[in-house]
């Protein structure tokens, strides 16, 4: 039947009285509305008439009419309306424009209402921190209601900022309250018919999806419409239908339920950003993982260290340890691997107290044997006899393996041998430093220490310090507590022999300490360091060394060396001792307290201590402990999310801009890694707008933290920022990109750095080439053809003499960054598993203070992760087997090494040679010669006079075959050399070719970079991995149990840890480096400055006679044999623990009168 041309005698028919002629017209109308939709627009009124006509028998097609002139208007919300009133005639299987419109308007608007009734919950559950604080110590008409978000408030009405942002809503889950949905053309829908129609065709659309497979799209709509029921729904359907299927699943694939549950966690961490939600999602896809047979159990941890659930964990654990397999007990050891990664010391305390102490049965054995007459201790061994007894040899051994990978110390000494053992350092580069920048400038030589401690970060590798005694002797008060601190950075994770390294500077309890109370706070804070995150052994220690002393420098490294011990314990007892000294107001370790006070509570959102905080920055009038405070404040909400919202609001109503300061880092801590744009609303806002400069640099240096899973968005964010006319925020967009994209070589985030290493500010160089060396760490020429560039401007930067002192420090922080770990390591604000990693976002924001006191720098060496795989057999040893890459070996090599410049200058001159001396030379060999001849032209009778001639002519023979010998290959050479350089070169290209064939080996234990991952697989053989590689420690199932197996020999157990060296000068006696120095005075070579040394130089030679009285004793054992060693570590000269009797800044004393009879003697010579 042809098309209609034109609707007017159709439209005629409306007006019939006859209802038959009514519906012939809809039904025409309908089947040719596309083109006829012109005219029926101007009939609409009688359209709806008999659509609201309830005797009319045909109500739904006059709807699906109206709806699809409605479409033709763009008036797509009434379209939508009649097409759901349209019922079944809304047919969802017919391919159109229309059908597709109205289906998107459906699913928005069902998302919109379904997520503004789940929104209106979570309302009556406000986070303790919000309560508590409201009715608390502050002001409550600062504070804003906690279900108000942020973002809504103090923003001008007329900002850009200010306006409703309507692109995406589960991006922002907190502003639906006040939105009209997801756009502002939806509808409110009212009419309960229409939501019931609005519901069934959502249903018919959910089943069609189910039918067809495609279970995806209906997880996708669940989750943004917040429906957790769709969402069990699904996932259950999906399980029944693979039963019903009886596909067999191939062995080691997943069926459809769980690749669902996969893929619902993964929207779950990555997409949803709402903290309240996301724990409703993962309960339930745990409820859901527990119900199977054989779940994820990778799944089922990510969700536990999430939710906090130590007992799901501590469960999982036991019941896979109870099924006494030796694969499925590698398995539980990987999830004690991921646990121990991911979770907090707090959380992996709770699971290993809740697990069997894994002490075998035969140990209560042996202890009733021992005490067999002792009828006390026998009926308590039997009740320990009786707990244990259930526990098979195997069982306990698996639960002393997993407490010990829990409590960090297995992780811990893994990777302490593979960095010692993959370390490339390269020394050529910090002896550079070293020469290029001035050690007794107090600025530069913190730069060489913090470029030496980030160089050979936790690869215990301190050759520097023990080489270059007589520059280590040139630290000076805060100089030498920050050197000291580099051991703990150089031998982090070194835990059981970090207090005999440290011995020499530690100081000792209960008496006092003759060394300086720098040395002494700087070993506190290296203490801290070396058990940084794993406070366990630690922590007791460092309490008791904080709380004995009264020196403030001392307390300033025991509070820092607190916190990063005891980083997220929540320790109530630590807290306090804090908060003692903390009222003190000591300005000089008010500073320090305050972080630390934020470390020990980090991520507990803990009320008590925010307004513990609070109000003692509100009471000091020290800038340092308000700052501290502030800060603290921020890493006590570390990753709270919406619960931190009022805390942020109090901050930024603060006028003091110190705590302003501390409300913006909050933001950054609280919402770090979720892409949040509220978040970066707020942080945009004030990075143009507050009237600090501090606020606004921290305000763009935090989209970093907030960004740093999207780093691709965030050169586009900070372009304009970068070229802003205030160094401060070119510096914080600067620092911005460097925490972002940190490990990517972007190349984005470089063009824009670039150009900032030449801004007129020196802050902004300094700022720009910290960024570079963080984006290019573990960058080659091959992965980023800028890197070698990059490297020369930092050394250029180095060694130029008209740089500013900031740039400098910049450059040389930048040239141990770059190289981090012996070039092992990488900085990683996530972990493997893609969860936020904890203690180097917190040391990445404690680093960015080292604007205000450089101590904290060394903070940042918690952000560097080492970037390896380290294969364990299922009794935790390192097989030796091979992994293949299947790229060129080129492509992730080390950075070449850089090549060592000959020293020009004292060069030996060849001596000049006369003519007359050769012609003299000449002629007596000329004799020689003739001499020789004329006693072989004689008799050779054999007389005595001959005897002593016969030696000569068998050497003259001799010399004669070998001329001939040398002379032919000379030839040889001549003739051939054209020959033998095409030779050459061929063989040359042929290697090259050879080098670079795509796919290469490497050895367990070796370095792999996070892009490298892709591309590493197992070649069959004994070794098959328990999952897909990550990086880290990986559990391998052993298909071949029975055989003997080649274990890799562990290096650093064969290496002797030595005390730190404590010398001064050199490695050399005092007595000696007096002599020296007394020399050098006699002949006049002695300056003027290094007069003071001198006078040090005769009361060390006293204590050297002391120390050796010592030694004698017998107190001096370790000492000795590290002096043996040609260590210098026991060298007497102890100029970092010497006591620094004059204050910075005091001017020098004039040389004492009784050095003058050294010149007096000089004179009377």
């Amino acid at each position: 039947m042809p098309g209609l041309v034109t609707a007017t005698g159709v439209l005629a028919f409306l007006a019939d009285e006859e209802p038959e002629l009514k519906v012939f017209a809809l039904k025409t109308l309908n089947d040719d509305i596309d083109t006829v939709w012109t005219e029926v627009a101007g009939e609409l009124s009688q359209i709806e008439a008999l659509y609201e006509d309830e005797q009319f028998p045909e109500r739904e097609l006059a709807a699906l009419v109206l709806a699809k002139v409605y479409f033709h208007l763009q008036a797509y919300t009434e379209s939508m309306t009649f097409a759901l009133a349209a019922g079944p005639l809304f047919r969802l299987d017919e391919p159109g424009e229309f059908e597709e419109t109205i289906i998107s308007k459906c699913v928005d608007q069902y998302i919109a209402v379904s997520s503004a009734r789940h929104a209106a919950k979570p309302s009556k559950n406000v986070p303790a921190i919000a309560t508590t604080f409201a009715s608390g110590s502050l002001d409550g008409s600062a504070i804003i209601s906690p279900t108000t978000p942020f973002s809504q408030s103090t923003l001008p009405s007329k900002s850009l900022l200010a306006r409703a942002s309507t692109d995406n809503t589960i991006l922002d889950p907190t502003f639906q309250p006040t939105k009209e949905g997801r756009s502002a053309s939806i509808a409110q829908v009212t009419d309960t018919k229409t939501q019931i129609a609005l519901h069934n065709v959502i249903e018919r659309l959910f089943e069609s999806c189910l039918k067809e497979g495609k279970y995806r799209q209906v997880v996708g709509i669940a989750v943004e419409a917040k429906n957790l029921d769709v969402l069990r729904k699904v996932i259950k359907r999906a399980s029944e239908d693979s039963k019903r299927s009886k596909t067999p699943v191939q062995e080691g694939s997943q069926g459809p339920a769980e690749e669902l549950m996969d893929y619902a966690l993964s929207i779950c961490m990555d997409v949803v950003q709402e903290r309240s939600f996301r724990t409703e999602i993962l309960r339930l896809i745990l409820d859901l993982l527990s119900d199977i047979p054989n779940p994820d159990y990778f799944a089922i941890a990510r969700c536990a260290v999430y939710l906090d659930s130590d007992e799901e964990a501590s469960e999982m654990l036991q019941q896979l340890v109870s099924k006494e397999d030796r694969d499925v007990t590698a398995v539980a050891y990987q999830i004690a691997f991921d646990l121990y990664d991911n979770g907090t010391q707090e959380f992996l305390g709770k699971v290993i107290k809740s697990l069997p102490s894994g002490e075998p049965p035969k140990k209560a054995a042996v202890a009733e044997e021992e005490s067999e007459g002792a009828a006390e201790s026998e009926a308590l061994l039997q009740d320990q006899e009786s707990s244990e007894e259930a526990l098979p040899a195997e069982a306990a051994k698996a639960y002393k393996n997993i407490r010990s990978i829990l409590d960090g110390s297995k992780a811990i000494k893994l990777n302490l041998e593979f960095l010692y053992r993959n370390n490339h350092t390269d020394l050529s580069i910090l002896n550079k430093v070293r020469d290029s920048l001035e050690g007794r400038n107090s600025i530069f030589h913190t730069a060489v220490t913090f470029c030496n401690a980030f160089m050979n970060a936790g690869t215990t590798h301190d050759k520097f310090f023990r080489d270059n005694l007589e520059w280590l002797g040139k630290a000076v008060n805060w100089s030498k507590f920050t050197a000291t601190a580099a051991l703990g950075v150089i031998h982090r994770g070194n835990l059981t022999q970090s207090r005999k390294l440290l011995e020499p500077y530690l100081p000792r309890q209960g008496g006092v300490s003759s060394g300086s109370i720098f040395s002494q706070g700087g070993a506190l804070y290296a203490y801290g360091l070396i058990h940084a995150n794993h406070g366990a052994d630690a922590l007791e220690y460092l309490r008791t060394a904080f709380t004995s002393v009264d020196e403030e420098v001392i307390q300033h490294g025991g509070a820092l060396g607190l916190g990063i011990a005891g980083m997220a314990t929540g320790n109530e007892q630590v807290f306090s001792d804090l908060t003692q000294v903390l009222y003190a107001d000591s300005a000089l370790n008010g500073e320090a307290v305050g972080l630390a006070m934020g470390l020990i509570m980090l991520g507990t959102g803990s009320a008590n201590a925010i307004s513990v905080m609070m109000g003692y920055a509100h009471d000091t009038t020290h800038e340092k402990i308000v700052r501290g405070c502030a800060i603290g404040m921020a890493l006590v909400m570390f990753g709270r999310q919406e619960g931190a919202d009022t805390t942020i609001e109090a901050l930024l109503q603060e006028p003091e801009p110190a705590l302003r300061y501390g409300g913006i880092l909050t933001v950054a801590m609280a919402y770090c890694g979720t892409g949040s744009n509220k978040a970066i609303r707020k942080l945009l806002h004030y990075a143009v707008s507050d009237v600090n400069d501090d606020v606004r640099r921290i305000a763009v240096m935090s989209l970093g933290f907030i960004l740093f899973r999207k780093p691709g968005s965030v050169p586009r964010m900070v372009e304009l920022l970068a070229e802003s006319y205030n160094p401060h925020v070119r510096y914080g967009s600067a620092m911005a990109l460097g925490i972002s994209c940190a490990g990517t070589g972007l190349d984005e985030a470089i063009d824009l750095l670039e150009p900032m290493m030449k801004d007129p500010t020196d802050f902004v160089r300094q700022g720009a080439l910290i960024a570079l060396s963080m984006i290019m760490v573990q960058q080659n020429e091959v992965m980023n053809p800028k890197v070698a560039a990059i490297r020369k401007t930092l050394k250029k930067v180095v060694g130029d003499r008209h740089e500013d002192a900031m740039t400098k420090f910049g450059a040389s922080l930048a040239l141990g960054i770059i190289d981090a770990g012996g070039r092992n390591c990488t900085i990683g604000l996530q972990t493997q598993t893609g969860n936020l990693n904890m203690p180097a976002i917190v040391g990445m924001a404690v680093f960015t203070q080292y604007w205000y006191w450089f101590p904290f720098t060394h903070f940042l060496s918690l952000s560097f992760v080492p970037t390896s795989i380290i294969g364990l057999d299922p009794d935790l040893e390192i097989p030796s087997f091979k992994l293949h890459c299947a790229t060129r070996p080129s492509l992730f090599d080390y950075p070449p090494e850089q090549e060592v410049k000959t020293a020009e200058g004292p060069s030996m001159v060849t001596t000049a040679v006369l003519s007359t001396t050769a012609q003299a030379k000449r002629r007596a060999q000329k004799k020689e010669r003739a001499q020789r001849r004329e006693s072989m032209d004689i008799d050779s009778t054999p007389t005595v006079s001959k005897a002593p001639s016969q030696p000569a002519g068998d050497k003259m023979d001799i010399d004669d075959d070998k001329k001939v010998k040398t002379e032919e290959p000379k030839e040889k050479k001549e003739g051939e050399t054209s020959a033998d350089k095409e030779a050459q070169s061929g063989s040359d290209s042929k290697k090259k070719a050879e080098k670079e064939k795509v796919g290469y080996e490497i050895e367990n234990m070796s370095r792999v970079l996070p892009g490298q991952l892709k591309y590493i697989s197992f070649p069959a053989g004994r070794y098959v991995p328990v999952k897909k590689p990550t990086g880290g420690p990986l559990l391998l199932h052993d298909t071949e149990p029975e055989e003997p197996k080649a274990l890799i020999e562990e290096k650093l157990k064969k290496v002797t840890t030595e005390r730190a060296p404590v010398a001064g000068a050199s490695s050399a006696t005092p007595r000696q480096t007096a002599q020296n120095l007394l020399s050098q005075a006699q002949r006049g070579q002695l300056s003027g400055s290094s007069m003071r040394d001198l006078n040090e130089l005769f009361q060390l030679t006293a204590r050297g006679a002391e120390d050796r009285a010592a030694q004698l004793g017998g107190l001096g054992a370790s000492g000795g044999a590290a002096e043996q060693s040609g260590s210098g570590a026991a060298a007497a000269a102890g100029v970092l623990t010497a006591v620094d009797e004059d204050a910075e800044g005091d001017q020098e004393a004039d040389v004492p009168g009784d050095f003058d009879y050294f010149t007096d003697a000089e004179d009377d010579e």
